[in-house]
């Protein structure tokens, strides 16, 4: 029986070609070794697996193969150190004394140390002097996954080479290729779930490449990978999609409750979820179809969902789950959560047409609203009936008549029948919280130029008399539609703050700035409710702002001191006398 090898090993690269996913690194190290421009102290740095350590033995082999092609024997000027266990000031002594002996054979000594990370600080420093002037003969590769935890002044003492995670695509190539070799039967989309579980390093998907070829005896299919690895397979994603699509909320929960009993975690399904919409978007154009990391026959099948989806849609879908990942840690339940996801993903196409049927449609508001807003427009028409039918000649001959007032009179009253049919509307449609610039708002603004324009115009408006109780009352009301609005710092406001009476304006006095604004923004609408409410259209809304002085606290020992001095002048003279501090 043959001894195994581990294709970690097996297949190590030997050369700078053979290297996999650092041809940024590879060809700086090549044209520095046909150039004769090898720096003395080198630094390698990058996340585990991707080929730290293999580009430095091949760097020390190439330094000294320049002049023979003999490499066994300039193996005795490679020297390797790891520095997870050798990381005591003792053994970079043992170092320092070593490199000033030359090589026997060959124009170099090379020391490779491993992980240089783990030194110890004392250790680092031993190791200064001769990491900035070694010999002429020496050179240092120093490789490490935590460049941070080095410390600066041996970085400024390095070149240094920075190592990238391998893309999904050049290690599914690269597992392809090696199945080829080995006579293996494979799916591609199985190689490409294990080069997605790798995370960028060559050296873990070998070693996942190996258990799978042990599980499915060496027959990769995806199924059996996806299984063995607990990871969701493309496929499942988009018949998960196609549930999604086509709205069945208890076929999804059930699909889901099936992947749960997989044992799937919640974290990575919708971290997937994410990726499978993504996919979509890609896929949606020819242009981007290229950067889907899957194999063709998955493409295609993206390509064809994505066809029936409408671009917002998915857009919609990839936002809704990139707001339920951020909250997904502070969620206690989340399971249910996941599942709360789901039936929201698959109810935004529902969403999106009952926000367009409640705009057009009045037959699917309840029956009393539908009725009151029949009549409202029912009064409007005929109101703008009774306007139609009133003769332009009779208009402008009242118009030139200076004398006579009447035309003014059905102004007032036309203007007072539009400003109650406009409280009307806000009674019987329950706004939220509008800005300054809606509709709403907009029309008591124009209501209330209409009641000052007519101001300016005659003195006809009806001014009934009312007292301070009724006011109070009017403004209880007024308090009563803001909670139902939802606007809970102007009520507070309102409350807090009694209003006056003074004539026929209406006082309010504020604690600060801030209150006289939040009225100030509410005043127009505000003055329109009691005007209508009190019978007057000759009120006026006023805010002052309250100066009452704070009583000043004492703090400090120099204001206790001020304090007693007003009290009794003649401690200063002590003070200066026995030369007391305050």
């Amino acid at each position: 029986m043959e001894q195994f090898i581990v294709s970690a090993l097996k297949y190590r690269p030997k050369s700078f070609e053979e290297v996999i996913g650092q041809d940024n690194v590879t060809y700086t190290l090549k044209n520095s070794l046909i150039t004769n421009q090898i720096p003395q102290a080198l630094l390698f740095s990058g996340p585990r697996g991707v080929g730290k350590t293999s580009c430095a033995r091949i760097l020390a082999k190439e330094i000294n193969n320049l002049e023979s092609n003999n490499s066994g024997d300039y193996a005795f000027n490679i020297f390797e150190l790891d520095a997870a266990s050798n990381n005591s000031v003792e053994d970079i002594r043992k170092i320092n004394e070593q490199v000033r002996i030359p090589p026997r054979i060959g124009n170099y000594k090379v020391y490779i140390i491993d992980e240089v990370h783990m030194l110890s600080n004392s250790a680092f420093n031993a190791f200064l002097k001769t990491l900035e002037e070694p010999p002429k003969h020496v050179i240092f590769i120093l490789a490490t996954t935590e460049k941070n935890k080095i410390i600066p002044t041996v970085l400024s003492r390095c070149q240094i080479y920075d190592f990238n995670r391998i893309s999904v695509l050049e290690i599914q190539s690269y597992l392809k290729k090696i199945a080829v070799q080995s006579k293996f039967k494979f799916e591609e989309n199985a190689l490409f779930l294990i080069a997605q579980k790798a995370d960028g390093s060559l050296r873990d998907a070998l070693s996942i490449y190996d258990r799978m070829v042990s599980f499915t005896k060496a027959d990769l299919n995806e199924k059996s990978v996806a299984d063995n690895l607990n990871l969701l397979d493309n496929k499942t994603y988009c018949s998960l999609g196609k549930i999604i699509f086509s709205n069945n909320i208890p076929q999804l929960i059930k699909s889901y409750d099936q992947l749960k009993r997989r044992g799937i975690e919640d974290a990575q399904f919708i971290n997937g979820l994410a990726n499978f919409f993504r996919n979509l978007i890609l896929a949606k154009d020819s242009k981007t179809l290229h950067l889907l990391e899957v194999g063709e026959e998955l493409k295609l099948e993206y390509a064809e969902i994505s066809k029936k989806l409408l671009d917002a849609k998915i857009l919609e879908s990839i936002e809704l789950i990139n707001k339920s990942e951020i909250n997904f840690r502070n969620v206690r339940n989340k399971r249910v959560h996941v599942e709360l996801t789901l039936m929201q993903l698959a109810s935004i196409e529902y969403d999106s047409e009952k926000k367009n049927d409640q705009s057009s449609n009045n037959s699917k508001l309840p029956i009393s609203k539908a009725n009151n807003n029949l009549e409202l427009s029912s009064k409007i028409e005929e109101r703008k009936n009774i306007l139609n039918d009133v003769p332009n000649e009779f208009i402008e001959t009242e118009k030139n008549k200076s004398s006579d007032t009447n035309f003014k009179k059905k102004e007032v009253i036309e203007t007072k029948k539009k400003t109650s049919n406009t409280n009307r509307l806000d009674k019987n449609e329950k706004h939220g919280k509008i800005s300054r610039y809606s509709l709403s708002s907009i029309k008591v603004q124009r209501s209330l130029k209409e009641i000052k324009k007519i101001k300016n115009d005659g003195h006809d408006l009806a001014e009934e008399k009312f007292k301070l109780e009724d006011l109070k009352v009017v403004i209880q009301e007024y308090i009563e539609q803001l909670k139902k609005e939802g606007k809970r710092n102007l009520i507070s406001i309102l409350n807090m703050n009694p209003v006056k009476l003074d004539n026929n304006n209406v006082v309010f006095t504020v604690a600060n700035e801030l209150n006289r604004v939040e009225i100030n923004l509410e005043k127009e609408k505000l003055l329109s409710f009691i005007c209508n409410k009190l019978n007057n259209f000759k009120i006026a809304v006023k805010v002052n702002i309250s100066e009452i002085e704070k009583e000043k606290i004492i703090f400090t020992q120099k204001e206790k001191y001020q304090h007693l001095l007003k009290i009794n002048p003649s401690i200063e003279t002590l003070r200066k006398k026995f030369d007391l501090e305050y």
